[in-house]
């Protein structure tokens, strides 16, 4: 069985929705949380499911690529085959995707290639789509590489954006897809049904 270490920078609901789907129906085991801090509802989240939580703060370490390094080495040591990110706020160094390539998957809270990219996360994402005047918005899942919310997209879920939006309303009916479409990629990519062929994917 596959392992996974989930990583979040917040409350952890897309986390939470992994862990759930996971105790439906075991397709995976989530070896590790890694936390960009300390206090964040992801760790309470981990704690009450006994998955070992793991802090690597900016504070901790002024070096970027020092954190990333030891990263690395923890979650070698913990056999880690994929690496989900759930939130996760940091930079991700260009050495670390490459040494993870294609094991690396995110979830983005826009329809990729819109609303994404640098500076774009969070509430933001959700009042671009609403000041643009987007009809349409919704949540992708993708590959991490080295450009930003650049990877191959995995899947997609499309959320209609209402007359009256604001970008908490919205943010939360995309949650939901959020919340159906993560453990759904987790568990096709573990059970090795996801193949990718340059930026063309497809899921078996």
């Amino acid at each position: 069985m596959k392992k996974i270490a989930v990583f979040a920078s917040g409350g952890g609901t897309d986390f939470q929705s992994v862990i759930d789907a996971n105790e439906r129906e075991k397709f995976c085991e989530i070896a590790l949380l890694i936390a960009s801090k300390d206090g964040i509802g992801a760790i309470e989240r981990a704690k009450n499911h006994n998955i070992p939580a793991h802090v690597f703060a900016k504070k901790d370490y002024p070096d970027v690529e020092k954190l990333y390094e030891e990263l690395t080495y923890l979650l070698n040591i913990n056999s880690i085959d994929y690496i989900v990110l759930a939130g996760w706020l940091k930079i991700i160094p260009e050495g670390f995707i490459k040494t993870f390539k294609d094991r690396i998957i995110n979830i983005h809270p826009s329809l990729i290639p819109a609303f994404c990219g640098a500076g774009y996360y969070g509430l933001k994402v959700h009042q671009a789509v609403i000041d643009y005047g987007a009809k349409i918005s919704g949540c992708t899942v993708h590959f991490v590489n080295e450009v930003p919310d650049g990877g191959a997209i995995i899947a997609q879920r499309a959320v209609e954006v209402k007359d009256g939006d604001t970008a908490e309303s919205l943010q939360q009916r995309i949650l939901i897809e959020e919340h159906q479409l993560l453990p759904y990629c987790v568990k096709k990519l573990c059970e090795g049904k996801i193949i990718k062929t340059d930026r063309q994917v497809k899921i078996n």
